[in-house]
This record gives structure tokens, sequence and C-alpha cells, in this order.
């Protein structure tokens, strides 16, 4: 007699790996790929996806998932079979909506569109991308159309990353922050005039202290690599191959807090539990708690002046005629400086969330059909001015600074914000469990944190939702108060003075 909860693992590792192949290739695509060969990735990419599709949509995975499910009814809704039928549940129920020519033409347009966004970003080009993204709009519209109505299209797309919550929940978050953090800016901003921090940074230096912070915060030698991009992002193809990249400019050290928080997102898939990292299950949600795990690392240790008496000598020693005789508290304010600028990536976290609070509302924007694409400049160049009180200058570092939407990533950037959100509320209770959190910081000595979030994050994987481990872990759903209660005390009092 066969096993069903046998066989759905079976077919839910194929599909596990066709993803981790899937990651391989675009992460070839973004780092060492030559440019002429992605029509070649395209046809790579939508071979996955076609085959991880009719996976996903055989008839047999519903009658494997009708027998799984009556026998799941005996076994603890936590355990990892009840878990995995849950979730393949979740992704036959929404692949069967979409029909397979789109889901191909999704990743093939993705595929060229990454290509074409590089081309783009190095000659500050919008209309060159224009059409490419035009296209990707247009698919993600016939994606939700797929879909029942909802209160918000929008609820599609984020739904694809953010299972717990809707567009009216992001929204009033989004907007409890915007009300504190819009007066915040305007007291702070512009308090240091970031002279601390005028490079030139050899890319060199940058690329040994980016390999030394990664070493100091901690991995396994020899599942771990690090390589430079255009954007910086994670991938891999699983808890012992983690490829994290970062991006080096000579005008400032900002690969240096890229690097920490694509460290934030290897570490999660690292510590992911081995019995089950073949499966669905075995991977960290790509959602608002991923990115809580690279801000936390980011900002909570990497941008805190514990780290910095511990670290600061190693940067001086990598830079000694810009740092050797610049204080720490000096050094440490202009990190932390509020400086609205141009760059999401690079900026500071009082002001970063407004660049997250642009990009989702363009996106509802253009994904309604209340924005034309062809104006997107202009109305990124509008919210910059309103939000920030900055001119943006060109497309490179205007609308054409992320790789997202290239990626067709839709209803991604809310989880940047969400993240920095929850990393509050998982470092404070980490803080409150270990106790002596801030000294180990001091001290260079990360082991402890690493495993206290191994056990109450990335141990879950995705058997529980996003909203559920987060709770799990500090015993309530995500809330702006810890967050905007961190900011105000760090830059009112530590920073500011």
């Amino acid at each position: 007699m066969s096993d069903p909860l046998a066989e759905l693992q079976d077919r839910a590792g194929e599909i596990h790996s066709l993803r981790a192949i899937t990651r391989l290739l675009e992460w070839d695509q973004l780092t060492l790929m030559p440019r002429a060969a992605a029509h070649h990735r395209a046809d790579h990419l939508a071979l996955l996806s076609r085959l991880e599709h009719r996976l996903l949509v055989d008839p047999e995975l519903e009658r494997l998932l009708d027998a799984a499910e009556r026998a799941a009814e005996a076994l603890e809704p936590e355990s990892d079979a009840a878990a995995l039928v849950r979730l393949v549940r979740r992704e036959h129920t929404k692949a069967v909506r979409v029909p397979i020519a789109l889901r191909e033409e999704m990743v093939a347009g993705a595929a060229e569109a990454k290509v074409i966004w590089q081309e783009a970003r190095a000659r500050s080009d919008f209309d060159f991308f224009l059409p490419q993204l035009e296209r990707t709009f247009d698919l993600r519209r016939r994606y939700v159309a797929c879909f029942d109505s909802t209160d918000d299209a929008y609820d599609v797309v984020l739904d694809d990353f953010e299972p717990d919550l809707t567009t009216c929940d992001v929204t009033r978050l989004f907007d409890e922050v915007k009300s504190e953090l819009v007066p915040l800016i305007a007291e702070l901003r512009d308090r240091d005039d970031g002279a601390a921090l005028s490079g030139p940074f050899p890319v060199e230096a940058q690329m040994r202290l980016s390999a030394e912070i990664v070493a100091v915060l901690g991995y396994r030698p020899g599942t771990w690599r690090l390589d430079p991009t255009a954007h910086p992002f994670s991938s891999g193809a699983g808890i012992d191959d983690i490829r994290i990249t970062t991006h080096y400019d000579e005008r400032t050290l900002g690969s240096f807090f890229a690097t920490a928080h694509e460290f934030g997102h290897g570490l999660y898939e690292h510590q992911i539990p081995t019995r089950f990292a073949h499966l669905p299950i075995g991977a960290g949600w790509r959602s608002g708690l991923h990115e809580s795990q690279s801000r936390l690392w980011e900002n909570l240790v990497c941008r805190s002046l514990p780290f910095w008496r511990f670290f600061y000598p190693r940067l001086q020693e990598h830079f000694p005629d810009r740092f050797r005789r610049l204080e720490l508290e000096r050094f440490y304010a202009a990190i932390n400086a509020v400086r609205p600028s141009l760059i999401r990536i690079h900026a500071d976290e009082v002001t970063y969330p407004m660049h997250v609070v642009l990009r989702f509302e363009l996106e509802r924007s253009l994904l309604d059909g209340d924005a034309e694409v062809r104006d997107l400049p202009q109305l990124w160049a509008d919210k910059m001015q309103a939000y920030l009180g900055v001119e943006v200058p060109d497309d490179a570092r205007g609308v054409l600074q992320d790789i997202h939407w290239a990626w067709g990533l839709i209803g991604y950037f809310p989880t940047y914000l969400l993240g920095s959100v929850m990393a509050v509320q998982i470092w404070e209770q980490a803080a409150a469990e270990i106790g002596d959190l801030e000294e180990q910081v001091e001290r260079g000595a990360f082991e402890t944190l690493r495993e206290w979030l191994g056990e109450s994050i990335h141990a879950h994987g995705r058997k529980l939702t996003p909203q559920e481990i987060l709770e799990r872990a500090t015993g309530s759903r995500i809330s702006t108060r810890p967050y905007l209660d961190y900011l105000a005390a760090k830059y009112r009092t530590a920073v500011a003075a």
C-alpha cells in the first residue's frame, strides 16, 4: 500500500530542486554570465519554470494532496509532514490559477529584462529599459487577473511574499511610520555633512573588508561565497551553498553594510534544519521575515556603537589614511547621520523607510493603471522631493537603481520596511532572553545571537507562516511601536547628541 505522505515528499523534493537550480542560474546571470547569453538564459529559466509549474498543477499532485491531507489528520499540526502538506496545498492552489504559458512568459521576460536593466542603468537611460518594464507590469496585471477579485489588486502580488498581510494592513503600518518619521527627518536631517565618510575607498580594500566582516559575523568555511554584482542580493542552492553578493563603489563604504545585510539573508538559509532542507518547507520565507534577518545584522548589529567599539580598529587597518586619526564617536555619528540620499541601499535608518514607501505607492499605482510606466522618472522625482527633499539628477540614481522590477518582483518592496520593523521586535526579544547581548557584540562574540536566531526563527523554515513565526519568537505579530521608539531613542539621544 502506497504512503501518500512519502509520495508527496518525493514530488515536493523535485519542485524544491528545480527552484535551487533556478537560483543558481539566476546567480550566474548576475555575476559571471556574458551579457550576450541573455537569450540562452531566458530559455533555460523558462524551461525550469515550465517543469516546476507542471509538477505543481499535475492532477496527480491534487490526488496526492487529498490523500496526504487525510493521512495528516493523525499527525501533530506542527509536524514536518503536516506542514509540508499545508504549504504544497497553498502553492498548488495558486499555481492552478495561472496558465503555464503566462508563467513561462513571466520568467523569460524577467531573464531578458535583468540584462537590459544592467545596460540601462550603466547608461542612465530609462527609455532603453521602458519597453521591458512596460511588459513586466503588463504581465503582472495578467497574473493578477488569474485570481478572484480582492479588495485591492495589489493583494495578489503581496500574497506571494507576505501571506499573512493584506494591502490594507501594509498601508496602515506604513502610515504609522510616515506620520512619525517625516517630522523626525525634518528635525534631524543634515546635522552631519558626511565629510568623515568621504572617499575614495579603494575597491581592493573594500573587498578585503567585506570578506572579513562575513568571517567575523560567522559562517562555516566551504559553504559560502561572496561576489561583486551591480545590485547586492543573496542566493544559493541549499544550506551548504550560500552565495551572497555586494556592490563596490570607491566613493562610499556602502559595500560594508550591503555585505552585512546579505549575510543576514544567507545565515537564515544556512541555519535551516538539515532534516527538511530538501523540501519546500526547508527554506526561509521570502518576506519581511527574511528581510528582518538582514536588517537586524545590518542595523541592530553593524550600525551599533558596541559593534564599532569592537570593529573600528579593524576598519582603521584597512583604511589607515582615512580613519587612523578619526575618533570612534565621530565615525559612529557619521555612519548614523540622517542625510536624505538618492540611493536606497545607502540610506540611513531614519530616511530608509521613505524609500520603501515611495516604491510601494508607485507599484500600486502602476498595477492599478492609475499611472503609466513611461511617467515613472517624473513620478519618482516628485515623491523623492516630497518625502526626502532630494532632487533626482539622473535615471541611474533614480528609477533605475533597483533590480527588483527587472526581476519581476512586484510586491516585494514592502518587505524591506516590514523587515525593518520586525527586526527591532526580534532584537529586543533576543536581548531580553540572552541578557548581555550588547556586551557580547562589543566583544565580537556573535555565536549566541546566531544560535538564538537559529532556534527562534530559522528552525521553523516555512512550516509556520511569517507572522506565526514572529509571534512564536516575540509574543506578538508585527507592530511599529518598538521600531519607532527605537529610532527616536537612538537618533534623538545617542546619535544626535
